[in-house]
């Protein structure tokens, strides 16, 4: 909205070229979202507080989680209301990138507030049924995925029908260029190939997987949100060096153009979530819920598909991956022990992983700062991705 309020009178006044560079906007989206947050916050918690979403918290947990009952959940909805509020603001509407992000972050946001409201108003422990969930997420993250396929390999805004088009005019058997490849990272010169429906597989994987796999780590106060800055924040970096040329080359990633114009979306993201972090320490005033938990690790996917970075994507996020993959772990090991042995056996004390050293006796702050400590190591490690190559 400002940028193209700018434009229009930027032949009169040349100050306001400013607010054509995306630095500039950036770093004013994560301030806007923060200014939000922050001042919203209590409202929104009085709001939640006075509908009574509070949280139902698992009798079989760790005890210490027993006073956690009845705080007021679907606190993501102050996340999402702020990131919107400053995309309209500081985003450029006319990017291809921009529509499919907000599709995929605020229809999984939808998801999860149903999912919320069902729970803690018509206090249906299920919630929405995991088939159902899942239809939905497939169908979003399809429709992302096929859209993406054609966006990625396209040149500009005007061209991604014109590739789709090429696509069926080929028999559905088109090769994407080589900026479509799933990139590996520390080899300069390797990627694999992927088609189109190589792509859309791989990105209906990552955008549902993220999704989840945010969602299953949002057990702890503050847990979740501060890997997701985290992460976001170094996307946003990958998103701005893959979307300018200079850069890019330099760096030996491939060029896409407009994809620097999601680091607008990252430093909103940004924003948002350190302001929800200031509700959401310990002891903790407000959760986030699926509303948040699934819209954003939803965006995480998003983004690190545009910007063809999923296996780094896989390494800065270690922390979700290993939440996912205790659950997993977890729930196989005691059907194949009930199978064989007639009796079901844990492999982990507890799942998800975060529970599992509760029990062990970590405090849930030391719980979270590690968990945090390990998110930022990876972090740094996938940025080294940028010139280790």
């Amino acid at each position: 909205m400002l940028m193209w309020l700018a434009q229009q009178f930027q032949t009169d006044i040349g100050a306001l070229r400013i607010f054509s560079f995306i630095t500039f906007r950036a770093v004013f989206a994560t301030l806007t979202a923060l200014m939000i947050g922050l001042f919203a916050g209590p409202a929104v918690i009085r709001m939640l507080t006075r509908l009574k979403v509070g949280q139902a918290v698992r009798t079989d947990g760790p005890q210490t989680h027993l006073v956690k009952s009845g705080t007021p959940t679907m606190g993501g909805v102050l996340m999402l209301i702020a990131i919107a509020i400053s995309i309209f603001l500081w985003g450029d509407w006319g990017n291809r990138f921009i529509w499919p992000l907000l599709l995929v972050t605020f229809g999984f946001g939808a998801i999860g507030w149903v999912d919320d409201y069902r729970k803690v108003v018509y206090k249906d422990p299920e919630g929405m049924r995991s088939r159902e969930k899942f239809f939905w997420q497939s169908l979003i993250g399809l429709v992302a995925a096929l859209y993406l396929a054609f966006s990625v390999a396209a040149p500009d805004n005007t061209k991604v029908f014109d590739v789709f088009w090429q696509w069926v005019q080929s028999g559905f058997s088109m090769y994407l260029p080589p900026k479509a490849d799933l990139i590996v990272p520390f080899i300069k010169t390797f990627s694999y190939p992927l088609g189109v429906w190589g792509f859309i597989t791989l990105t209906y994987l990552v955008i549902v997987g993220t999704s989840n796999a945010v969602n299953l780590t949002d057990g702890l106060d503050g847990l979740a949100i501060m890997p997701i800055v985290m992460v976001g924040s170094a996307l946003g970096l990958f998103a701005y060096v893959t979307g300018h040329a200079t850069y890019s080359k330099y760096l030996f990633i491939p060029y896409i153009p407009g994809a620097g114009e999601l680091l607008i979306f990252c430093g909103a993201m940004a924003g948002a979530g350190l302001a929800f972090l200031w509700y959401n320490a310990h002891p903790a005033q407000v959760f986030m819920g699926d509303v948040g938990a699934l819209a954003l690790g939803g965006a995480l996917g998003t983004i690190a598909v545009i910007v063809r970075q999923e296996i780094v994507l896989f390494i800065m996020g270690g922390i979700f991956v290993a939440e996912t993959l205790s659950v997993m772990i977890q729930v196989s090991y005691f059907k194949y022990t009930r199978k064989r042995y007639g009796t079901g056996k844990k492999f982990f004390l507890m799942a998800p992983l975060h529970h599992h050293f509760e029990v062990k006796g970590w405090k849930e702050t030391q719980v979270v700062a590690r968990f945090w400590i390990i998110t930022m190591v990876l972090v740094l490690f996938g940025l080294s991705t940028l010139k280790l190559r």
